[in-house]
């Protein structure tokens, strides 16, 4: 019965050299690296209110499309006493049906000044005062937010820290903390790249993704640490073949687990943001989408070889790498000089080097225990052992 992918990596024997192109993957994550820090000085991110401070206008979806509301407000902007530094963001679109609305942030404006553009709004769309409304929010309240999340974050990088250290080494903390900072560094870079808002659901799913990361990873080292138990006591491995026997054992399982969380998180975001024009939920579902599947692939392609390259340079694993590649290469000699032997000895020979067998042509193989043809017959005499050609008796 043939065997199938998940069994055959897991025996081995589909043997995906994961690890062992580490150099490509370590490239790989630089190059993205680099995309996603100029992402970050030439285009920034686009801050939600939340963060940037500032008003937000509420009008309702009786007004037409996205891209009126937006004129509507930039007008009223225009006529009433604003200052000419005001600036009017894109609308954006929030819930569905009769509950359908269009948010219109812009800069940090008074409460005269927002009543005024409250005012002209109402005189221009035609609508109830009641259903229009605005919301002020000052920089500093998204500063703190911002201070918030990162004291978060690296309570988080500590404590994970921590309990990898105790639970395996350093070396596999390391690399699993490394792991964990490239999926939110390329997170980030596909935020600042599409241009969402980063608005506090945004921070909420960057703190989501790193657990999500975390057991992926740890999931992939418990393996590697059962694999490269008393890795040293023998000599058929390396601790990198090891390593990426590991990275085989489990690949379908992080990929499995991974479409698994991915499909409610892709449907939170095409569905729900996308079809169903659900504004509030796209910054969440980008950021949990993008970095569950980064977390997937961070965890296969990028902490395993991380680990491997920071365990090759241990002593102890060093020594042992070492040996086990001699005894490898000894045994390759060993094979090349037996087979050498064995076709010097397969070699057709003449009837001067080698005596024909009786009862055989020279080219045919000897029967067990046959005799050379010249040892019968007429060479009896002259023999060590032979009696003499008088034959004379024993006295």
């Amino acid at each position: 019965m043939a065997k199938g992918l998940a069994e055959r990596l897991y025996m081995g024997e589909a043997n995906l050299n994961i690890v062992g192109r580490r150099k490509m993957w370590f490239t790989i994550a630089a190059a993205l690296v680099v995309l996603a820090i100029g992402s970050f000085v030439i285009r920034g991110f686009h801050l939600g209110i939340e963060f940037s401070g500032g008003t937000q206008f509420q009008l309702p979806a009786s007004v037409g499309s996205a891209e009126r509301a937006q004129s509507a407000v930039e007008e009223a902007i225009a006529k009433t006493d604003v200052s000419e530094e005001a600036t009017v963001g894109a609308a954006q679109q929030v819930g569905s049906g009769g509950t359908e609305t269009y948010n219109v942030r812009t800069s940090a404006l008074t409460q005269a000044e927002s009543n005024a553009v409250k005012q002209s709004l109402v005189q221009q769309l035609g609508v109830p005062a009641t259903s229009i409304s605005d919301n002020r929010v000052s920089a500093a309240w998204g500063g703190q937010v911002t201070q918030q999340a990162l004291l978060g974050l690296g309570i988080f990088l500590v404590l994970v820290l921590g309990y990898l250290v105790v639970r395996f080494e350093w070396r596999m903390a390391v690399a699993a903390v490394s792991s964990l900072l490239l999926d939110l560094v390329l997170t980030a870079g596909v935020y600042s790249l599409v241009g969402f808002e980063v608005t506090p659901s945004t921070v909420i799913g960057f703190l989501t993704i790193l657990g999500f990361s975390l057991y992926d990873v740890v999931v992939v080292f418990d393996k590697v640490q059962e694999n490269t138990r008393g890795i040293t006591a023998g000599s058929t491995r390396t601790y990198s073949e090891a390593t990426n026997l590991a990275v085989n054992q489990t690949l379908m399982r992080s990929i499995n687990t991974g479409l698994v969380a991915l499909l409610p998180v892709g449907g939170l975001l095409f569905i729900g943001a996308g079809l169903l024009g659900a504004g509030t939920l796209k910054d969440l579902g980008l950021v949990l989408f993008v970095g569950m599947g980064l977390g997937v692939l961070s965890s296969i392609v990028f902490a395993s070889p991380m680990l491997a390259a920071l365990k090759d340079q241990e002593p102890r694993i060093k020594s042992h790498n070492a040996r086990v590649l001699a005894r490898r290469s000894s045994s390759r000699s060993g094979d090349v000089a037996r087979g050498e032997r064995t076709r010097t000895a397969g070699t057709t020979t003449t009837s001067d080097e080698v005596p024909a067998l009786a009862g055989t042509t020279p080219s045919a193989t000897p029967r067990p225990g046959a005799r050379p043809t010249g040892k019968r017959g007429g060479n009896r005499g002259g023999g060590a052992g032979n009696r003499p050609s008088g034959g004379q008796k024993r006295r």
